[in-house]
């Protein structure tokens, strides 16, 4: 059965909204940030890092986007965006799917995508578990 997981847009969020481009932009500038990371290690920390690659089909071109797994212990990530109606307002968010047959290990890399992305956009984060994280400032 797939897992979803949610990076929610609240008030007090560094941005209110997010487009696909967007998300596959964040996802490369992370991976980035591994290999600035391996090269002052002195390791190919990128690829164990970000063991993925960034697919897309045609028929889903707007909607969402999987990454697939270059290690057997990967499989698949899908991720993509939308946005429900609360009341008069717009509530957007960030989707990652876990679909069948995924691992434990895309389970572990879907919930550290998670939290980074959480906390750089200061968002409310409704993990795999249900558990909920609060990234965004309360008073």
């Amino acid at each position: 059965m797939a897992q979803s997981a949610y990076i929610k847009f609240v008030e007090g969020s560094t941005i209110p909204s997010l487009s696909l481009e967007q998300l596959k932009e964040q996802l490369m500038h992370y991976k980035e940030q591994l290999n600035l990371t391996g090269q002052q290690l002195g390791w190919e920390y990128g690829d164990a890092g970000f063991p993925y690659t960034i697919e897309t089909k045609p028929e889903a071109a707007d909607q969402w986007f999987y990454l697939k797994g270059k290690d057997p212990l990967y499989h698949y990530i899908v991720m993509g965006t939308g946005s429900t109606q609360d009341g008069d307002t717009s509530r957007h968010f960030v989707q990652i799917v876990l679909p069948d047959g995924s691992t434990h290990g895309d389970k572990a890399k879907g919930n550290e995508f998670c939290k980074y992305l959480g906390r750089l956009w200061k968002a409310e984060l409704h993990l795999f578990n249900g558990r909920i994280m609060y990234f965004n400032p309360r008073k």
